[in-house]
């Protein structure tokens, strides 16, 4: 079996922030001194001509910089990396290359050297506009920093930008959500990020669980909010990405259509169509100080997507999508016969929790995504 390889990403980590969030479960390190960037930067690029042969000259269509917090490197860090990628990587001359940034670690400065540097969208992390929330999630800006922060990202020249809101949190109630939402909104982002908090295992919160909204708060929580941004012109493309028209993430749609993904940095995780049709996960050394001093191949692990994953793993990607996407990307992504999956599809169709004629969740079938999901495993 051979398939046309998909678009190809690349997603680069950096795992250090200035503390550790109580809900967070990402590969992130609470900084214990001055970050070593010449030598991350060393490793990065070591771990990039280790990784070239999977990708054999593919041209890379976006770049996604997360963390961690990516915005505690230098602006000069970026330029040197940017110039080092070029080096080794076919870049498209419109690739959208983002970077993860968290107020109150950022200043007028770092902003304009961040966009001098190529990076040209931000996702801003802001999670909330009301100090009793931020507080009870661990932020270290008040709302006051999350202010200033866009408002130098706009300075700075980033007409596309991200908004990261998160919604039940501890004790609130729909017009808390809203509020944010509506302090969001005031700014004109063209992408805005709005996902619910979950308790995830290995975080504080998972240990000790605050007390959050029960299930018809949260509903209304989120019909009002969704009601809300559509009267603002906002489209949630996917489960929890609401744009303009025209200011969807392309890195993200790339994920949800089961494109490609280069990794980098400590704990990334990638994924690679090869030219036999087989296509392959793999996922780098977590640790900073292992990833930092690792000699040889910084790749901890790979396996094999077996044929008969392929496809939940398709469809739990494309499903999110309040579009879905054509039934021939399904072979064109997977290498697979549609009808592999028919006798499901039928059944879902029947329900009124598919569209016909495309992969598509009807609105029932987005409420309920996941039991939809599990008729494929």
């Amino acid at each position: 079996m051979s398939l046309k390889p998909p678009p190809l990403s690349l997603y680069l980590h950096t795992p250090w922030c200035v503390k550790k969030c109580p809900y967070c479960d990402f590969n992130s390190h609470a900084l214990t001194g001055d970050i070593p960037e010449q030598a991350y930067l060393k490793a990065i690029l070591e771990d990039l001509e280790q990784d070239l042969p999977l990708i054999q000259g593919r041209p890379i269509q976006t770049i996604f910089i997360g963390g961690g917090t990516p915005s505690l490197m230098s602006p000069d860090f970026y330029f040197r990396l940017f110039e080092g990628l070029k080096a080794h990587l076919s870049l498209a001359p419109d690739a959208e290359i983002t970077l993860e940034a968290n107020p109150g670690t950022m200043e007028q400065d770092r902003f304009n050297g961040f966009r001098d540097a190529g990076i040209n969208r931000l996702s801003l992390g802001i999670q909330s506009f009301q100090p009793r929330q931020l507080e009870a999630l661990g932020r270290i800006h008040d709302d006051k920093a999350a202010h200033r922060a866009i408002e130098a990202a706009r300075k700075a020249g980033f007409d596309n930008f991200n908004l990261d809101l998160m919604h039940g949190l501890p004790g609130q109630t729909p017009e808390d959500a809203t509020a944010d939402l509506k302090a969001a909104i005031d700014w004109a982002p063209p992408h805005l990020s709005w996902y619910q908090l979950t308790l995830e295992p290995n975080t504080e919160f998972y240990s000790r669980p605050p007390d959050l909204p029960d299930d018809d708060r949260l509903w209304d929580i989120y019909y009002r909010g969704a009601e809300l941004l559509r009267d603002h012109g906002y489209s949630d493309y996917e489960v929890s990405a609401w744009s303009r028209p025209g200011a969807a993430s392309c890195h993200n749609l790339n994920y949800w259509t089961f494109g490609d993904y280069l990794a980098l940095g400590a704990g990334a995780h990638g994924k690679v169509t090869h030219s036999n049709g087989e296509i392959r996960r793999f996922w780098k050394t977590r640790q900073p100080d292992a990833y930092l001093n690792r000699i040889g191949s910084r790749t901890a692990g790979h396996q094999r997507v077996e044929p008969d994953e392929l496809p939940l793993e398709f469809l739990m990607n494309a499903l999110r999508l309040s579009q879905g996407t054509s039934e021939d990307l399904f072979t064109e992504r997977t290498g697979l016969p549609l009808s592999v999956v028919e006798v499901q599809l039928e059944s879902l169709r029947k329900d009124r929790l598919l569209e016909r004629g495309r992969l598509q969740a009807t609105e029932l079938g987005q409420r309920y995504l996941n039991s939809l999901l599990e008729r494929f495993l």
